[in-house]
Formats: structure tokens, C-alpha cells, sequence
């Protein structure tokens, strides 16, 4: 079985290593823009999930295990979904790359957001805080 301190400790290895991937793919793609000021803005946008990923888990060690638990799982889907997503711009080089980079961040937030609200609701009922998942 696996506990929670391990799911925590890979959903963040997993989370880090993609947020670095997904910097360096929207740095890779953007290279030939001009704009410094664009290509921050871009940088900031993409790697916001993964800040709110990593807020939510800072914060969520008191909660209950199922909303850590739908934390620490979102953590790790989102994380491979974003860099598959961002990875296929370099494989494919779409037409106006630049989409991908603004849709996935905002769908991976709306997510988070309903992950963490279905978990919260779920979890009103009395459930264990121990630390096997």
C-alpha cells in the first residue's frame, strides 16, 4: 500500500521536473519572438498551475486525506497532461503554437479548481487522517 508521504513526495518530484520541461518548451517555442515582455508573460502564464498545485499542497497538510489525496493525484495527471500537451507543439511545430500554451494553463486550472471543490465536498463526512491512502 502505498502512503500518503510517498504520494506526496512523487506527485511533487513529477510536478517540478514537468514545470521544468514546460518552462523550457514555452522558452524553446518562443524563441523567435522579440518581445521579452511577451515571452514573460507566457512563462508566468504556464507555469501558474503548477505554482497552484504546489500552494495547494503546501497548505493542505492538515486537511483530510481525500482532498490530499485528489491533490497530490492532480499534481501528477496534470503535470504529464500539460507536458505531453506542450511537447507536441515541438514534435508537431503547429501553425500558432502559442494556443496550446494559452489553453492547457487555463483548463489545468479550471481543474484543480473542481478537483479540490468535489474533494472538499466529499470529504465533509468524517474520514480518517491517517496517513495510508
Amino acid at each position: 500500500m502505498i502512503t500518503l508521504s510517498l504520494l506526496r513526495t512523487l506527485a511533487l518530484v513529477v510536478m517540478l521536473v514537468g514545470a521544468a520541461l514546460s518552462l523550457g518548451l514555452v522558452l524553446y517555442t518562443g524563441r523567435h519572438n522579440h518581445s521579452i515582455l511577451l515571452l514573460a508573460i507566457f512563462v508566468v502564464w504556464v507555469l501558474s498551475p503548477f505554482a497552484g498545485l504546489l500552494v495547494a499542497s503546501l497548505v493542505s497538510k492538515n486537511w483530510l486525506v481525500p482532498v490530499r489525496v485528489t491533490i497530490y493525484i492532480s499534481m501528477i495527471v496534470l503535470t504529464l497532461g500539460s507536458v505531453v500537451s506542450y511537447g507536441s507543439t515541438w514534435i508537431k511545430s503547429p501553425e500558432k503554437p502559442a494556443f496550446v500554451f494559452l489553453i492547457i494553463p487555463l483548463i489545468s486550472l479550471l481543474l484543480i479548481a473542481i478537483a479540490i471543490a468535489i474533494a472538499a465536498v466529499r470529504s465533509r463526512r468524517p474520514a480518517p487522517r491517517s496517513d495510508s491512502v
